[in-house]
């Protein structure tokens, strides 16, 4: 008689029999195992997010321009000039990209406008670009300026902007080309002199000629993880003319350049009317375009950031305000933080005024705040999960002192 065969249970992805794997599941004809279902979860997971990011915002979903300011608005306190400017200058920008066939405007042909923001530190340029990426849910990225050279030097290339677009992107093409990239410090990539000189100014001029390409628009081969091209790597092309530019810098001293053109503004009859009516405390509201391009940005690529904007310098009620009334406002990141211990926190009137002296007085604007209260509530937060649940805490000014008063911060701050 022969002998009934015995059926070995097995994995019917991958092969491997029940004693190799952890655990095999049974389902109506085939089993699965451990291995095999982590692997599909992934796919699944990655395949959800590029069908999320693949889909763009097109004109009849745009959110109209005062829509858009009202959003910036929940995060950003002040800047009510740039906010307009930003919100008219995107919405015309995604309108373009999906711009309907005319009758009238047949053969006309609407060009992109990249914008440039001008402001110190801490004033907000980075937070405006990144909330408006974020109400119109496109794929955003931040690069540094500083650390971009020309091709073939030590540094990053050009091209490597577009591979962290690309990321964010999760690797949509479609969706990278209608993205928006922050290009933080370009103050940074000024020509170093007016003067023409033997040795080549790689990190200054000669960034701001690979760039013009890119504003403007143009096929660019990129390295999907980054860093230098070389012949053996997949390369995937991205089309830039859709991508919107938004440039930012503090440009340190072009006060200085803006003074000098009003002044020589000011000659002649009505002078002293016309002087009287100049802001001193605020000349950054007076940038044109002329005061880049003297600061050392080539006309080309002055040329290709047509929109210029400007941050006002933040005083004391706008410090303040930043610290309590944004929805990310900072002390609401901290009393989040605490209530993760079961512990409420809340801080006094005075307290808040005594973190705002201290920011004006370390001159770093809004990023200063965070610095402050970290410096002011370590203490607490080593201490805080450790003391049991339910109890509550009020910074005061008093105890804010101290304990700023004792961290390095001011110990050892500068002048």
């Amino acid at each position: 008689m022969a002998k009934k065969e015995v059926v070995k249970e097995k994995c019917s992805f991958c092969g491997r029999p029940k004693g190799e794997t952890e655990l095999l599941i049974a389902g109506f004809s085939a089993h699965i195992c451990d291995s095999c279902v982590e692997q599909a979860h992934l796919i699944v997971k990655e395949e959800a997010g590029k069908t999320k990011t693949s889909q763009p915002i097109f004109a009849d979903q745009l959110p109209k321009p005062k829509e858009i300011k009202a959003h910036l608005d929940e995060y950003v306190i002040g800047q009510d000039e740039a906010k307009k400017i930003l919100s008219v200058a995107v919405y015309n920008h995604y309108k373009r990209i999906d711009q309907p066939e005319s009758k009238k405007y047949k053969d006309v042909e609407i060009e992109k406008s990249n914008i440039v923001m001008v402001g110190k530190t801490g004033t907000g340029k980075t937070l405006l670009a990144r909330t408006i990426a974020k109400v119109l849910h496109v794929p955003f990225a931040i690069v540094d300026a500083t650390v971009l050279t020309e091709a073939g030097y030590v540094g990053e290339d050009v091209e490597s902007i577009l591979s962290k677009l690309l990321q964010a992107a999760d690797y949509n093409v479609e969706s990278t080309e209608r993205g928006i990239i922050f290009i933080d410090e370009l103050d940074k990539i000024a020509r170093k002199s007016d003067n023409p000189s033997i040795t080549r100014d790689v990190s200054g001029e000669g960034v701001q000629q690979a760039l013009l390409k890119l504003l403007e628009g143009t096929d660019v081969n990129v390295p999907p993880q980054g860093g230098r091209k070389h012949p053996e790597q997949k390369l995937i092309k991205i089309n830039t003319k859709n991508i919107l530019f938004i440039a930012g810098g503090a440009f340190n001293g072009i006060e200085t350049r803006i003074a000098g053109r009003l002044k020589t503004n000011m000659l002649g009859f009505g002078a002293k009317k016309e002087i009287g009516q100049i802001d001193k405390e605020n000349l950054m509201q007076y940038v044109a375009p002329g005061d880049l391009k003297k600061y050392g940005l080539i006309p080309e690529i002055v040329g290709r950031l047509p929109i210029l904007t400007y941050l006002n310098p933040l005083d004391k009620d706008a410090l303040k305000r930043i610290l309590i009334e944004p929805k990310n406002a900072l002390t609401k990141q901290f009393g989040k933080l605490f209530e993760m211990d079961d512990v409420e926190l809340s801080f006094a009137d005075d307290a808040i005024d005594y973190i705002v002296d201290k920011a004006i007085e370390f001159k770093i604007g809004a990023r200063g705040l965070r610095s402050i209260i970290e410096a002011i509530m370590t203490e607490a937060m080593y201490e805080a999960p450790s003391e049991g649940k339910n109890h509550k805490l009020k910074i005061t000014k008093k105890y804010a002192e101290d304990k700023l008063e004792n961290h390095v911060i001011t110990k050892h701050k500068v002048a």
